[in-house]
């Protein structure tokens, strides 16, 4: 059952999405003097969507509910454990014809926890909330963000 949403999921369009299952992403988020900071994962050029910004997240195993799927993304992608997280919302931000979905787990750090990148990124940021629509995001993030945005509060 372990990893058992790896695969592409592909729309009678030709449109692909990746994760069996689904997949889900970590919007982690801590307070500032400034206001909110958001965890976000500049992609590994050999990705999907490459070298955009977006959240930790990938592919739901069949036997994960869309919390577990994200923390553990966050888990591999970013080193995140689940004891510096709080699941606050969890909101489906994108679905597909085929039934595919990508959901977006809302989350409070303490604080901007630190953080280590695997190979599926090429930096890990705290960005300003403020300044995250100003970045070249993945474009399921560039979609979802405005919706996110009232969420943060």
């Amino acid at each position: 059952m372990q990893g058992d949403g790896d695969g592409w999921v592909f729309d009678a369009d030709g449109q692909r999405y990746w994760g069996r299952h689904g997949a889900a992403g970590l919007l982690l988020t801590a307070a500032t003097d400034d206001g909110v900071a958001v965890l976000l994962q500049h992609r590994a050029i050999w990705s999907h969507q490459g070298g955009t910004w977006g959240l930790p997240g990938g592919a739901r195993d069949s036997h994960e509910t869309v919390e577990q799927a994200a923390v553990r993304e966050a888990w591999e992608e970013a080193g995140i454990t689940d004891d510096q997280v709080d699941v606050v919302d969890v909101v489906v931000t994108h679905r597909a014809s085929s039934g595919w979905t990508y959901t977006t787990v809302l989350a409070r750090a303490a604080s901007q926890v630190a953080t280590t990148p695997n190979g599926e990124s090429t930096e890990l940021r705290w960005v300003p909330a403020t300044q995250v629509a100003a970045l070249p995001l993945h474009p399921g993030l560039a979609a979802a963000w405005p919706g996110l945005v009232d969420r943060l509060a």
